[in-house]
């Protein structure tokens, strides 16, 4: 870790080379990862556990189930689309009907840590973050193969251990707009990386925290900006990702902007919606042919 501008390394924090670019299924133009982080009370408590004892603050969490979620798989029925759920362990365990609906409506289910704490470097809750989260939705029969880092943070301790229980992809770090295989500090590789878009993090624009301290955009600013990207990314044959939460976008007027947007995407027509499942499999198949044709070359020469 580094303690003075000294220690910090010349060279780039991401070993991994450039994102190869490997075509979508069924001649599709782009991507977007639908996806979703299941936070609730824990976006509350995570900064410290002493607000669990504040009833309105805690309500803004509280949302989610009672509200936020049931309407977004509404949405998610009524559109005929399946998404990721980054889900809390804590969640899963406060809430087990949360998890159950998501089920029972064939969603992918992912870990997001259990009370949602910043994995910083050296923190001593990491590895206890990831073995919580995991025995709760084991409870639910659930073991989830990708991983959302509460708040968006990483570090190499963490991604080491995700390689450690057989995680398959990652959907935390904002540096590409493809897939592309991690490279561990061993130089050995690690799980498929497939990068948020920070645009289609609802929190951003507008969350309905008791002392937000941003402002509220309308739906005019963020729908423009999120179709603009999306176009651009079509254009670029690349893909999105959505960093969504229920708690925010299950709001009644952020549900109107959601639908707006998923309908805008199904009417491009060329876009492929998919869970970070399909995504990093179809990335893992596509990574296999890739090095089939490579070996096969240099067989040949």
């Amino acid at each position: 870790m580094a303690i003075t501008y000294d220690d910090v390394p010349i060279r780039p924090a991401n070993l991994a080379g450039p994102a190869p670019e490997f075509p979508w299924p069924d001649g599709k133009r782009a991507a977007m990862m639908l996806s979703f982080d299941i936070d609730a009370e824990t976006a509350v408590t995570s900064k410290d556990p002493s607000h669990f004892e504040k009833l309105v603050s805690m309500s803004y969490g509280g949302y989610e189930a009672r509200v936020g979620l049931p309407k977004v798989l509404e949405l998610l029925h009524e559109l005929n689309l399946k998404a990721t759920f980054f889900t809390t362990g804590w969640v899963a365990d406060a809430y087990p009907a949360m998890v159950e609906s998501l089920l029972k409506d064939g969603h992918e289910i992912g870990h997001h840590g259990y009370h949602h704490l910043l994995p910083d470097p050296g923190s001593p809750h990491i590895e206890s973050e990831l073995s919580k989260g995991f025995e709760a939705l084991a409870r639910h029969g659930v073991r989830p193969i990708g991983y959302r880092a509460p708040y968006g943070e990483s570090c190499n301790e963490l991604r080491t251990a995700l390689k450690r229980e057989g995680m398959l992809y990652s959907s935390s770090w904002r540096d590409d707009v493809r897939p592309y295989r991690q490279v561990l500090p061993d130089g050995t590789s690690g799980v498929v990386e497939i990068p948020p878009s920070s645009c289609y993090d609802d929190w951003m624009h507008g969350m309905s925290t008791r002392f937000g301290p941003r402002p509220i955009f309308p739906k005019e600013h963020v729908l423009s900006m999120w179709k603009d990207e999306l176009d651009e990314i079509r254009a670029w044959g690349a893909m999105v990702g959505t960093v969504l939460h229920p708690l925010v976008s299950g709001r009644p007027m952020r549900l109107r902007l959601l639908r707006n947007l998923l309908q805008y995407t199904l009417e491009c027509r060329d876009v492929w919606i998919a869970t970070g499942e399909q995504i990093a499999r179809h990335f893992e198949s596509c990574e296999a042919a890739a090095e089939l044709t490579k070996t096969q070359k240099d067989s040949a020469a």
